[in-house]
């Protein structure tokens, strides 16, 4: 017998990316640190394996005032903190458009708030078929389903065409639809979209904005955009100018992986609209979903972020030390990468970010093959995601090797 209502029934949480991580913390307990490769969870590691916390964010919140660190935030987060996400978010590409700020639980408060509000309940939403696993749980949670389009195409470029052929087909049975890209330094996979792919991308979308009825809200999770190397990444924000009014862009960002303040549970939706009403709206509707679900969100981690940015010496050394750790992951993905050309290991197009892909077919049969090697990695429906934040960059080298053996005998 179930007593929860209908939709609830059924529901248990196996979350494979914490699943794996609590099996390597296992045998790290067992067999010691230096004998373990954890390559699991979206977390920066130095190169003793210690998790990373940048030190000036440190210092900034250990002494903010007890009152900022106990005391309530407004429903829709500090105003000095909506401000300031958006101005680091854009730094000099700001799009000119209408511009509002919604504080959120990390990125994913930032995702959930977008499929309950931007989406009709059975409606389908769509984003890329290689993603981060909750999108899916998101939109079941929310009663909505989750489709996919290929990501690359035989180029290993963008595939514009099977976005459109989605879109198309998504658009002809529902007048909403929500799309998600994960870019830059998409998880899993290390990709970030080019300009000319961001231009295919906006104008499939204005195509079939023409039909007024029809809605498009087109979600950036950037949640790692500050872990890529070249800052002008960020100058796709420009291309949100003067769209149609239809068209809706939320970008979700996360202080968990920009600040290192994973479980502060901190990050925002930004709302980008070429109409003042839709961005009106953009903000009441979501304060109210915020009411509804968490109330509001971490004071300190909000406080911790304006602190810092008013402060052009904090700014600075907090970009500095981010930066260490970029061309650390960097070089790490590199040396993988390299390595895995040397051997004929195929990885997917990288660019930057936590995280690399390889693809294979049998991927929970390899990873747990690799287990037995105290190698723990991600299994993905197509694919092996590893985490490399979290590998020490000795442990790197000689890592694709391995991983190749497992696959041949697999």
């Amino acid at each position: 017998m179930s007593i929860v209502a209908a939709h609830a029934q059924g529901k248990v949480v196996v979350d494979k990316i914490f699943g794996a991580s609590a099996k390597a913390q296992q045998a790290i307990g067992q067999f010691g640190k230096d004998k373990v490769i954890n390559g699991t969870q979206g977390v920066l590691l130095d190169d003793r394996e210690n998790l990373v916390c940048l030190p000036t964010v440190e210092k900034v919140l250990r002494n903010l005032p007890m009152n900022d660190l106990i005391g309530y935030a407004p429903i829709k987060g500090l105003p000095d903190f909506l401000h300031d996400v958006i101005e680091l978010t854009f730094a000099e590409h700001k799009p000119n458009a209408y511009i509002e700020g919604i504080a959120t639980a990390g990125g994913a408060g930032a995702l959930h708030h977008a499929i309950w509000n931007y989406s009709s309940i059975g409606d389908t939403v769509l984003t890329t078929d290689w993603f981060w696993s909750p999108y899916g749980v998101l939109c079941t949670e929310a009663l909505r389903k989750l489709d996919i389009f290929t990501l690359f195409d035989e180029q290993a470029r963008f595939n514009l065409e099977d976005f459109a052929h989605k879109t198309a087909q998504l658009l002809q049975r529902q007048d909403n639809l929500l799309v998600i890209l994960n870019t830059p330094a998409h998880n899993p996979t290390g990709y970030s979209l080019s300009d000319r792919e961001w231009d295919g991308v906006l104008e499939t979308c204005k195509g079939y904005a023409r039909n007024k009825n029809k809605k498009i809200t087109l979600v950036v999770d950037a949640a790692y955009i500050d872990y890529i190397r070249n800052q002008e990444g960020r100058k796709f924000f420009e291309k949100f100018t003067g769209l149609p009014e239809n068209i809706l862009v939320i970008v979700a960002v996360s202080m968990s992986k920009s600040f290192t303040m994973y479980g502060q549970r901190t990050g925002a939706m930004i709302g980008i609209s070429s109409d003042r009403e839709t961005i009106e709206e953009f903000v009441q509707v979501n304060e109210y979903t915020s009411r509804a679900t968490w109330s509001n969100v971490n004071r300190g981690a909000m406080k911790t972020l304006s602190t810092i940015y008013r402060d052009k010496d904090l700014l600075q050394a907090v970009e500095n030390e981010r930066k260490q750790f970029v061309e650390i992951i960097g070089r790490r993905a590199e040396i993988f990468i390299e390595e895995a050309k040397q051997i004929k290991l195929k990885t997917l197009p990288y660019v930057a970010g936590f995280f690399l892909t390889i693809p294979v077919d049998n991927a929970e049969v390899i990873c747990n093959k690799l287990t037995a090697e105290n190698i723990f990695l991600v299994s993905m429906d197509k694919g092996l995601r590893i985490a490399v934040c979290t590998i020490p960059t000795s442990k790197i080298f000689g890592l694709a090797a391995a991983i190749k053996k497992v696959i041949a005998v697999s």
